[in-house]
């Protein structure tokens, strides 16, 4: 079966970095658009970045300039790099993909992992 698996989060103070990595596994004929989204107990989850197959990076307007999403698509993976980190970076992040898998059918399917927490003190 498709995994995702999430990996780097921790405890950093204000102003520190952090990387976060997620490597996909199982039967993947192709992966589409590879993101990372984050989630509190108080707020929605919302969308941090996003990657598509060709490395072309999109940001929510609070991570511009700090965080730099990337991938390796012979390793499945795909990275967080994040710098300058606040207190309401603090979250859970996850990796998001979709993907065709390599077996069953051929459609579009959206995996996720199962996060990583990420907590910035003050």
């Amino acid at each position: 079966q498709v995994q995702l698996v999430e990996s780097g989060g921790g405890l950093v103070q204000a102003g520190g970095s952090l990387r976060l990595s997620c490597v996909a596994s199982g039967s993947i004929f192709r992966i589409n658009a590879m993101g990372w989204y984050r989630r509190t107990p108080e707020k929605q989850r919302e969308l941090v970045a996003t990657v598509t197959s060709d490395g072309g990076a999109n940001y929510a307007d609070s991570v511009k300039g700090r965080f730099t999403i990337s991938r390796e698509n012979a390793k499945k993976m795909v990275y967080l790099v994040m710098n300058s980190l606040k207190p309401e970076d603090t979250a859970i992040y996850y990796c998001n993909a979709d993907l065709v898998r390599g077996q069953g059918d051929f459609r579009n399917r959206n995996y996720w992992g199962q996060g990583t927490q990420v907590t910035v003190s003050s």
